[in-house]
């Protein structure tokens, strides 16, 4: 082949285009775009979101649990003995029988009480099917797991069914007598006030209202 044969071929043996079966690499700027691409919001499938039924229900049962044992214990060792100083006479544990609502409200409504604390459970238990946002999944179950605490107190203790009086210990100076579920109860409500301040939804979004 005579030189100016391969001066002439050189060009195209450079430009050629690669066979079918031949890998072709990538350069640069092409393998940068394509990751762009992949990083972008919309291009691939978007993770589905699970329900946060579960930790409603840990929360609940744990809140309920230990409500059900403190009561038990101070019905036990506590009632109709002295009280017992724990800070001074700043906090004790001293035993009463509540007929009303949480820290002694509304004595004369214990059938009403019980009816509303069953539609808060059935309530909640409904929103649960709806529910994606883990915080609000905790503040639902301190709210179920104290509703359920006091209403077990209702349906099962004296003086009867749907009239029974919650057992209420805990003591502080200054302040009525409640128990671990009105603790649950209030941690509860003051969380979904604070998620609905900052526009967070049971369904996990927000909203800028």
């Amino acid at each position: 082949m005579s030189e100016a044969e391969r001066t002439i071929e050189t060009p195209e043996d450079s430009s050629r285009r690669p066979e079918p079966d031949e890998p072709v690499e990538e350069t640069a700027p092409q393998a940068e775009a394509a990751a762009d691409a992949a990083d972008e919001p919309g291009a691939g499938p978007a993770a589905p979101r699970r329900r946060r039924v579960g930790v409603l229900a840990v929360v609940a049962a744990f809140a309920f649990v230990l409500d059900l044992v403190t009561k038990i214990a101070a019905v036990e060792w506590l009632e109709h003995q002295r009280s017992i100083d724990i800070i001074g006479d700043w906090l004790r544990f001293s035993v009463i029988r509540n007929g009303g609502a949480a820290f002694g409200f509304g004595e004369a409504l214990t059938v009403f009480l019980t009816a509303v604390a069953a539609i808060v459970v059935v309530v909640i238990i409904r929103l649960a099917r709806k529910l994606y946002s883990t915080p609000w999944a905790i503040a639902l179950g301190l709210l179920l797991g104290g509703a359920f605490g006091n209403l077990t107190d209702r349906l099962f203790r004296a003086p009867g069914v749907f009239e029974g009086h919650v057992v209420d210990f805990i003591s502080v100076q200054h302040f009525s007598v409640f128990n671990l579920a009105d603790s649950a109860i209030v941690c509860g409500g003051i969380l979904i006030v604070i998620l609905s301040f900052r526009g967070l939804d049971p369904d996990g979004s927000v909203h800028k209202d």
